[in-house]
């Protein structure tokens, strides 16, 4: 990688091709983690180009184990994370509460890497043991409307790279990838983003690839709809900007949101989302997120519906029991 690392610092970029040729690499284990880590430091100097992405996202989906859940028409709800705030788990969260309105939910997930809890801690908090059974996932899909995806058990490169990332603590291109590399290519993805250059970058990607989506970032850097501040929601036939009154729901502050000093804490919020006990904010915030994945499987929907739904999940104990069937069936 000498070569084209050299060639990264003096502002260079990868063609596709090239871009390809080192994340397939990565995941044969060629480069050391100093190499590793270097390439990743480039990418937090200037932006990645579409290019380059797009030859990254080709040489982990070539190398990734795939799974055709395409009957099932299931909807991805995560986040790039990277955004430095250290919220709770507020895609996973929301992942239950989609599923317990009905709708089947294909969760692609890590441990964090820029934050106390990724979504493969709080999952593995309950019990969860990950697994790559086709079967097993299946199972769980059709009976829970959910199944969870732990990244690294899917693509040698995400499991080559994860101490890497995790000893960095700051975001990287991984944060970029992950959302684009869910192995069962779910029909519908609903994805929060911590800056709107990203956003963008995004939406064309996905129009690229055919992926009915929604990109949401609010604008005070959040990788979700944190009801923080306004937000920008970009879907495939264009874009709008919300605050949370104009939907119905309450401005909240980056401390209602604090996802804990570790995953225990991270753990029992999400749990009290689900019950019914949580805070207001917390309880909205997750019904944002939930209601706008809702809305990417449906555009017809009014929002209004949508946030309707999400809050019987919740509020009828549909989400709780959509994670005790889960957990009898994955612990």
């Amino acid at each position: 990688m000498k070569e084209e690392l050299n060639r990264l610092f003096e502002h260079q970029y990868l063609s596709r091709q090239e871009a390809h040729d080192i994340l397939l690499n990565i995941s044969l284990g060629k480069y050391n983690e100093s190499q590793i880590a270097a390439l990743m430091a480039v990418f937090l100097m200037r932006s990645i180009s579409v290019e380059e992405l797009a030859g990254f996202r080709e040489a982990l989906l070539e190398t990734g184990h795939f799974l055709d859940f395409s009957a099932y028409n299931p909807v991805d709800i995560v986040g790039t994370g990277g955004d430095n705030k250290n919220t709770f788990n507020i895609s996973t969260t929301a992942s239950f509460v989609v599923a317990g309105a009905g709708y089947k939910v294909v969760k692609h997930g890590n441990y964090g890497a820029t934050s106390i809890s990724g979504a493969s801690d709080v999952i593995e908090q309950h019990g969860v043991k990950f697994t790559n059974n086709e079967d097993l996932l299946r199972k769980s899909l059709e009976e829970t409307n959910i199944a969870y995806l732990h990244a690294p058990l899917f693509n040698p490169a995400l499991k080559a790279v994860a101490p890497v990332r995790k000893a960095f603590g700051v975001r990287s291109f991984f944060n970029m990838l992950g959302p684009l590399v869910n192995p069962v290519r779910p029909r519908y993805q609903l994805l929060g983003v911590y800056n709107l250059k990203l956003a963008r970058l995004y939406a064309y990607t996905f129009q690229l690839t055919g992926t009915d989506f929604v990109v949401v970032h609010s604008l005070d850097g959040y990788d979700e709809i944190s009801l923080t501040d306004e937000f920008k929601v970009i879907q495939n036939n264009g874009e709008q900007l919300f605050t949370p009154e104009s939907i119905g729901l309450s401005m909240c502050t980056h401390d209602d949101l604090y996802g804990g000093d570790t995953v225990e804490e991270a753990a029992r919020i999400f749990d009290n989302v689900l019950g019914g006990i949580a805070t207001r904010a917390q309880s909205e915030c997750v019904m944002a997120n939930a209601a706008f994945a809702i809305r990417t499987i449906n555009p017809d929907f009014s929002l209004e519906n949508c946030l309707e739904q999400a809050r019987d999940s919740i509020v009828s104990g549909k989400a709780l029991n959509t994670l005790k069937k889960f957990l009898v069936l994955n612990t």
